[in-house]
C-alpha cells in the first residue's frame, strides 16, 4: 500500500490551520492509490468523492475500527466507552475554540496506535472490516458509486478515517482508491503523530484539490458526496454535489442550492446508528486525548 515517505522524527508542525489542511491534503493525495480507469470506455478527467461516515456507511467507521482494536486488547471496552464519552462531551460542549485543547487532539490523534508496526494495523483493519463494516454499507449510497464506475469515472473515498483503512473499505467496495488521514511513520511503525491535519473539513478540499491536479481531473465534471455540512469545502469544489442521509445543516444548503438529496435512511436504520453517530462527534476528532489519558493512567504497555 502506497505511503508518503517520512524519514526523522517529527513532520512539521505548521502554525496555522490552513496550512496544516494544505499539508493533510497533499500527503492523503500523495498516499492514495490510484487504480487505472474502468474497462468501460474511461473518462479520465471526471470522478467522484464519497465521505464515509453516514454517507457510505452506517455510523462512523473510527467506532467500529477502535470496538475491533478495544476486541483485539488494544484497550478495554469499559476504556474505549469512558473516552468516547469523554470526548463527545467535549465536541458537543463546544470547546473545540481553545487552541490548546485542538493542539492536543491533534497531536495525539492516533495515539493508540503509537508503537504499532504499520502491517499489523492493516491486518487488523481487513478483519474489522470483514466483522463490523461490511454489513453496514448503504446499499443506495454503494450503487450510486458503482454508476461512476459503469460511466468510466474513478471514484475515491474522503474521510477522516486513517488511510490505511480507508483503503481497505475501497477495495472491499471495488472503488478506486481512498483519501484518509495519513499518520506519520518512521521504520515501518506509527509515531502517533499526524502529516499535517485530521482529513477533515478544509482538509477534504486540498486533498481533492491535489488528487485533481496530479491526475488531471476537471473538478466541474466532478461529483461530491456527503452527509455532513462540515464537508461544505470538498461539496463545493465540483461541479455536482450531492447531500446524502443529509444533517439539519447541510439538507437547507442544499435545498438552498438545488443539490440534489438522497436519504437512504429508516426510522429503524437511523435508532440503530444513532450511538455510532454521537461517538463520531468524538472520534472525528480523534479517539485521541481520552485515549492518551487513558494509557498514560493505566500504563498500558505500548
Amino acid at each position: 500500500m502506497p505511503r508518503l515517505p517520512l524519514r526523522g522524527r517529527r513532520s512539521a508542525d505548521p502554525a496555522d490551520e490552513e496550512t496544516r489542511a494544505h499539508v493533510a491534503g497533499a500527503a492523503s493525495a500523495a498516499a492514495a492509490e490510484v487504480a487505472p480507469p474502468p474497462a468501460v470506455t474511461p473518462d479520465l478527467t471526471g470522478a467522484a468523492f464519497f465521505d464515509v461516515d453516514n454517507t457510505m456507511m452506517m455510523g462512523a467507521s473510527l467506532f467500529w475500527f477502535a470496538r475491533g482494536l478495544a476486541a483485539r486488547k488494544y484497550f478495554s471496552s469499559r476504556d474505549m466507552a469512558g473516552f468516547i464519552w469523554q470526548q463527545a462531551k467535549f465536541r458537543i460542549g463546544g470547546n473545540e475554540g481553545n487552541p490548546d485543547d485542538m493542539h492536543t487532539i491533534r497531536e495525539n490523534a492516533l495515539a493508540f496506535v503509537a508503537g504499532r508496526e504499520v502491517a499489523e494495523i492493516v491486518r487488523h483493519s481487513e478483519e474489522i472490516y470483514d466483522e463490523l463494516m461490511a454489513d453496514r454499507i448503504w446499499g443506495g449510497t454503494r450503487a450510486l458509486a458503482q454508476q461512476h464506475l459503469d460511466a468510466g469515472q474513478r471514484v475515491w473515498l474522503v474521510t477522516a478515517t486513517p488511510i490505511e483503512l480507508a483503503s481497505i473499505i475501497a477495495h472491499r467496495l471495488g472503488l478506486t482508491g481512498a483519501l484518509g488521514t495519513v499518520s506519520e511513520v518512521v521504520d515501518g511503525k506509527y509515531t502517533g503523530r499526524l502529516v499535517g491535519e485530521l482529513m477533515h473539513g478544509p482538509a477534504k478540499a486540498e486533498a481533492v484539490l491535489a488528487l485533481a491536479e496530479r491526475e488531471g481531473l476537471d473538478l466541474s465534471r466532478c461529483t461530491a458526496y456527503s452527509d455532513s455540512a462540515n464537508d461544505l469545502p470538498m461539496l463545493s469544489l465540483t461541479g455536482t454535489a450531492v447531500a446524502v442521509n443529509p444533517d439539519t445543516e447541510l439538507r437547507a444548503v442544499a435545498r438552498a442550492r438545488g443539490w440534489t438529496i438522497r436519504d437512504f435512511r429508516t426510522g429503524r436504520k437511523a435508532a440503530k446508528i444513532g450511538v455510532p453517530t454521537v461517538a463520531a462527534a468524538a472520534l472525528t476528532g480523534g479517539v485521541v486525548g481520552g485515549a492518551i489519558a487513558l494509557r498514560r493512567r493505566e500504563k498500558f504497555p505500548w
